[in-house]
């Protein structure tokens, strides 16, 4: 006998084993066709965290799960339980409804990640659809007239005249949802 066989005998008799030894059990392991990534995007997310008492006036919170722009924010003294409360008034950027939410200032929240683009619109369609094209010359098809305010709508048929005139428009972006929020006459 060598020294391993010695030392494994020895081992096995007076050193307990540290963890019992289970059976292996194998796991079909998933194959290349089986994956499927569900999204195309670069990993950005649409919102960031952020301390709650970060967030200024004239900023971006998510009430309710709505992108809302922060209209006022009063901050109440410390009480019992220690923090500090941010009580936000803000309106939802998409519809204009007031939402108000109150967080301790030192907890977290989310703010969403907001963007807004330039377009000249080329269409519009019967049901509000608008064709759109940036100044690279690619095109978007998947805007509609805004709802919000009642009056945009139709100020922007008219301004666009049945392509009589050149509208630009500003299209504002967040949370996967689109809308158009303001325009101007480019041209006559």
């Amino acid at each position: 006998p060598t020294i391993v066989h010695f030392a494994s005998a020895y081992f096995n008799k007076y050193i307990p084993p540290i963890l019992p030894i289970q059976p292996q059990t194998l796991y079909p392991i998933m194959s290349d066709n089986e994956y499927n990534i569900e999204s195309a995007d670069a990993g950005a997310s649409e919102t960031i965290p952020m301390e709650a008492g970060q967030i200024k006036k004239g900023g971006f919170i998510m009430i309710k799960g709505k992108p809302c722009k922060v209209l006022n924010i009063s901050v109440s003294k410390t009480g019992k339980h220690g923090h500090a409360k941010c009580n936000f008034t803000a309106v939802d950027i998409f519809t204009g409804k007031k939402l108000e939410d109150m967080v301790p200032s030192s907890h977290g929240t989310t703010v969403p990640v907001v963007s807004r683009t330039e377009w000249e619109i080329i269409d519009i369609g019967e049901d509000g659809e608008l064709t759109l094209m940036d100044e690279g010359g690619d095109q978007k098809t998947d805007v509609n007239l805004p709802s919000y305010p009642e009056t945009m709508a139709q100020e922007i048929r008219d301004a666009w005249a049945e392509g009589e005139n050149q509208v630009g428009v500003t299209v504002q972006a967040a949370v996967g949802i689109e809308q158009v929020i303001a325009y101007k006459k480019i041209s006559e």
